[in-house]
This record gives structure tokens, C-alpha cells and sequence, in this order.
């Protein structure tokens, strides 16, 4: 078998992953916990179309941060595109539709609202590569700025009040089901097959995996490392804006503060799925776990009400500890096993 092929494989994910194996063994954990105490509830269909809708906003936001964490980067001001991009959006399908607006009306001022919305995530992620690559400021650096400077022009163009009175279909339909599945679940699972496709089945992802692993070979192999950390940055913005417009469907109004906690929360689901904050290494399976894996336990917390919701960052954190501190056991075991099956 050639080295091309090894390596192909390593990066579609078809080799075994100890940390993948791990994670998906503590998602089946704690889908077996919250089916043995509280079954009935776990086990409705509200409970599941529930967490379909609150997953894909943050889920949305850490597969951006997971492409530029790949290259060795970060994006800290995926919040603030995502309500960014919502108030413009919501801004202008007010303005082109407005109350008792007609059907035709509505539709005009949803397509323009939402165009607008994604070219603002765009831009505002090619502002960041933009910062990143040319200006060779350090990404936390320069997202962090960003963080603030999008929710600044988010105030500013809500006038720090919540935008709210959307038309109605917007809303029946971004915040409907389709054969019961709700609609921001099925624009998350488009949006990480198109990552997974360019992660997987395009040369752009191997010069993301390549410069996140050695940024001076990947110079002096040829790399164009400007370009493609642009367009990393601008994915990113794309994929905040698209979650941008989630929150706007489902909280019917957008407002500068919204999601607040989903910037530590993006990180902590890149992480915990498996890409090196140094970059050069990680999987979309590992993140698409981590944050089944979060959510599930989200829900399930909230099946009893003597458990406050301070405790949930306590209870990440410690889950996060705990599957880093057991790689390494994983691995052995992994190791063991493939010794056992070569005899």
C-alpha cells in the first residue's frame, strides 16, 4: 500500500480513531443514562426536535472555528457575525416588508435580508484572514478585536434594542419541520457535508491540514498561505452568518447580545472533538460528536429541576478533563488491541 494512500486514508477518517472511538463511547454513555432515568421524557419527540433546533446555532459556529483552528488559528468573533449578519438581515426584511406586507412582499425582502446577511459574513471573514494573513497579527488577537468591532456595528445598527417583528413566513419557514425534522437541524447536516466535502474531497483541504501542520514547509513547498487563509476566515464568517440566521428564525428577533456564551462553548466543542489547537490534525466526525455530545447532556440536565443551569459549565469542563486525561489510556487499549488481532 503506498504512502499516498495511508495518508489519503488517515485524512477521510476511514482509519481508526482512539479519540473518535472515545467520544462516540461517551455519547452512547450518556444516551444510556438519560434512557434509564428518564426514559419517557429522553424519548419524546419533543425532546429531540427540541435539541435539532438549539443545536445548530453554536454547531454552525464550531465548524468555523474548527476550519481555522486547523490552520493554527482561531476565530473568537463568531457571535459577533452571527448577530451581526441577523439584525442587517432582520433590518431589511422589515424595512421591504413590513407589517400586513403580502406573501410576494415578504419573499422579496427574506431573499435580499438573507443575501445580505451571508455577504456580511463574507466580508467580515475576510476581514479577519485579511488581518491574520497580511497584517500578521495573531488570530486570537485579531478576532478578539473583531468580536467586539462586529457587536459594535451590531448595536449601533439596532440601536442596542432587540429588532423583532419578522415577517411571517421567515418564520414558517426556517422555523419549520420538514417530515417532522426540524429545518435548522437539516441546514446544519447541508453545511457539514459541504465542509466535509472540502475537507475530504478537495486539495483545499489538504493545504489546510498541511499548513496547520508546518506553516514554513507549507511556504516552501508553494503554498499560497494568504489565499487560503482568507478563504478559511471567510468560510468561517459564512458559516456564523448561516447561524446567524438560525437564532433569527428561532427567537423570531435578533439583538446584539444573543448567544453570548457561545464563543468559550465553539471552542470547547472544537476541542473536545479533537483538533489541535496548534492546528494540523482533527476530524468533522469529532466535532459533529462533540456536539451531539454537549447537547444530549444539555437536555438531559434539564430533566431535573434540581439541578441549576450554573452547574453546565462545571459539568463541560469536567467532561472535557476527563476525555483528556483518558487519551492516552485509549490509546493503550486501542494498542492492545490491534497487537492481540496481528497474533
Amino acid at each position: 500500500m503506498s504512502t499516498a494512500t495511508v495518508s489519503t486514508r488517515k485524512r477521510s477518517g476511514f482509519t481508526r480513531d482512539a479519540h473518535i472511538i472515545r467520544l462516540f463511547g461517551i455519547l452512547l454513555a450518556l444516551t444510556a443514562f438519560f434512557l434509564i432515568v428518564r426514559s419517557s421524557a429522553f424519548l419524546s419527540a419533543g425532546t429531540w426536535q427540541s435539541m435539532g433546533v438549539q443545536f445548530p446555532e453554536y454547531g454552525l459556529m464550531a465548524l468555523g472555528v474548527m476550519l481555522t483552528m486547523i490552520t493554527g488559528g482561531i476565530d473568537l468573533s463568531v457571535v459577533g457575525i452571527a448577530n451581526m449578519s441577523a439584525i442587517a438581515a432582520a433590518s431589511i426584511m422589515l424595512k421591504m416588508a413590513p407589517a400586513g406586507a403580502d406573501e410576494g412582499q415578504q419573499a422579496a425582502g427574506i431573499a435580499v435580508g438573507i443575501l445580505v446577511a451571508l455577504v456580511m459574513g463574507a466580508l467580515a471573514g475576510l476581514f479577519n484572514g485579511f488581518l491574520v494573513a497580511k497584517v500578521k497579527i495573531p488570530a486570537i488577537l485579531v478576532t478578539l478585536g473583531t468580536l467586539e468591532l462586529f457587536t459594535g456595528i451590531a448595536i449601533i445598527i439596532s440601536a442596542g434594542r432587540p429588532v423583532s417583528g419578522l415577517p411571517p413566513v421567515y418564520g414558517a419557514v426556517f422555523g419549520g419541520k420538514v417530515l417532522g425534522v426540524p429545518i435548522p437541524l437539516i441546514v446544519f447536516a447541508v453545511v457539514a457535508v459541504a465542509i466535509w466535502f472540502v475537507l475530504h474531497r478537495m486539495a483545499f483541504g489538504s493545504k489546510l491540514y498541511m499548513l496547520g501542520s508546518n506553516a514554513t514547509a507549507a511556504k516552501f513547498s508553494g503554498l499560497n498561505s494568504t489565499s487560503l487563509l482568507l478563504r478559511t476566515y471567510m468560510i468561517s464568517g459564512l458559516a456564523s452568518a448561516i447561524a446567524g440566521l438560525v437564532m433569527l428564525a428561532n427567537y423570531n428577533s435578533a439583538k446584539a447580545d444573543y448567544g453570548v456564551a457561545y464563543t468559550l462553548l465553539t471552542i470547547l466543542i472544537v476541542v473536545l472533538g479533537g483538533v489541535h489547537p496548534n492546528g494540523g490534525s482533527g476530524k468533522l466526525i469529532g466535532v459533529v460528536l462533540a456536539i451531539a455530545i454537549l447537547q444530549i447532556l444539555s437536555s438531559g440536565l434539564n430533566m431535573f429541576p434540581n439541578i441549576s443551569n450554573f452547574y453546565r459549565p462545571l459539568i463541560w469542563g469536567a467532561v472535557l478533563l476527563i476525555v483528556i486525561s483518558t487519551q492516552d489510556l485509549g490509546k493503550d487499549l486501542l494498542g492492545r488491541f490491534k497487537k492481540r488481532k496481528e497474533k
